[in-house]
């Protein structure tokens, strides 16, 4: 059967990447996820101490570190910078914190979306950000936007802190993600819009099982139209 490119995006907490790993293991495709991408970014940023003018030092560290995806025994994703294992370390708050203005950067948006378009060359593949569907995968043929209420994605944010040992604020974290998404959905580079041709899920109060469900129906019939052609 033809494979598909699929492109998930939303705001921050509302569900992307752990649909998209669960639909990636179920199809047997490929997941990219492309916040971790920007996060390792802004962890080399924060680290330096650099700031948004100083954009050429960041990019010369992300030559110096690459940014690279494994697995864990669990089956569970990491993240590398270098030969790093900064799985956690990216997933702290002052990295949740900083992502968007570090992601806003033109010139860094522009050489990580090059290197997921690359991989994406290889077809069936799952990426989940903030601007799959209008600028790393415009062609893709499935395109999912996922939203959720601020309070639903900070007790869900939340809840994954308390798992990982980090300190959170659960009043804190709605400010935090309200803030978070008036930044994304306003930068003047690759704001988070919803693309034309994406079909809009809200999921809150719907639970993971339900929203794979969703978009594997979806994937599946496009999967079998394209064989059909």
């Amino acid at each position: 059967m033809n494979t598909i490119q699929i492109a998930i995006d939303g705001p921050a907490s509302s569900g992307k990447s752990t649909v998209a790993k669960i639909i990636a293991k179920k199809l047997g495709y490929i997941y990219l996820d492309t916040g971790a991408m920007y996060r390792c970014v802004t962890l080399l940023a924060l680290r330096q101490g650099y700031q948004a003018e100083q954009v050429d030092l960041i990019l010369a560290d992300i030559d110096r570190n690459p940014i690279s995806f494994g697995l864990a025994k669990d089956g569970s994703q990491t993240v590398f910078l270098g030969d790093e294992d900064v799985t956690l370390a990216i997933r702290q708050n002052d990295v949740t914190n900083n992502v968007s203005w570090v992601s806003a950067l033109a010139s860094v948006r522009e050489k990580l979306v090059e290197q997921q378009q690359k991989i994406a060359e290889t077809g069936g593949i799952i990426m989940d950000g903030r601007d799959i569907g209008t600028v790393v995968l415009p062609q893709a043929e499935l395109k999912i936007f996922l939203i959720a209420s601020v309070d639903e994605r900070a007790e869900r944010r939340y809840k994954e802190n308390l798992e990982k040992g980090i300190e959170t604020d659960l009043e804190t974290l709605k400010e935090e993600i309200a803030a978070r998404d008036y930044k994304d959905s306003h930068r003047e580079v690759s704001p988070l819009i919803e693309a034309e041709d994406a079909i809009t899920f809200d999921t809150t109060g719907i639970s993971i099982d339900g929203v794979v469900d969703f978009i594997l129906q979806k994937a599946l019939a496009l999967q079998e139209k394209q064989s059909i052609k």
